[in-house]
């Protein structure tokens, strides 16, 4: 893979995070009834910056877990035989909340509805939201994030790689060309 662009800077994904936090809280008339669910994995800690940025504005924690999708994927028998579980973690009930889904970048939307299923799993939440750093284009299914952070339209050769230092060391997002030379 080769670079094309870096398309955010550590301060420009924090303001774009900030800019989700606020969304989050006006959407929902405050923070009260509002659960972060990070997807695994670069979801959770791009949740976990959302709900201290919810934590400045409203003054009020909001929970914040994560979700596995990995039995819940549609090309699971493509994928592996053997999926890598992690853990999902949700240390509150879902049960009649406002969830925010979270993750790093949409695509075909599969994931997302994965994550939806998964979530479904858990419990009958008041309503499902989804948050996204990145919004790169091509759904293959009818699925929008309600909260982006950037739209970024791509072509299918490149990958929107979002690196943040609990994976990768540094913080910001890359455009990066897959096609053979």
């Amino acid at each position: 893979m080769k670079l094309k662009a870096q398309i955010m800077d550590e301060a420009a994904l924090n303001r774009a995070l900030m800019r989700i936090a606020h969304e989050i809280a006006e959407h929902n008339r405050g923070a009260e009834n509002v659960l972060l669910v990070g997807v695994r994995r670069r979801g959770e800690p791009i949740a976990r910056r959302i709900a201290a940025n919810i934590r400045k504005i409203e003054d009020r924690e909001v929970p914040c877990g994560s979700i596995d999708i990995a039995w819940y994927r549609d090309d699971l028998s493509r994928v592996t035989e053997l999926p890598a579980l992690r853990r999902t973690e949700l240390p509150f009930d879902v049960n009649d909340r406002d969830v925010v889904l979270v993750d790093d970048v949409i695509y075909t939307g599969r994931t997302a509805r994965a994550a939806i299923e998964a979530l479904f799993t858990c419990g009958r939440p008041r309503s499902i939201q989804l948050a996204v750093l990145v919004d790169r284009g091509h759904r293959e299914l009818p699925i929008r994030p309600d909260y982006v952070g950037k739209n970024l339209p791509t072509s299918r050769t490149e990958l929107v790689e979002v690196r943040l230092p609990e994976y990768d060391g540094e913080t910001g997002v890359f455009l990066m060309d897959t096609a053979e030379e």
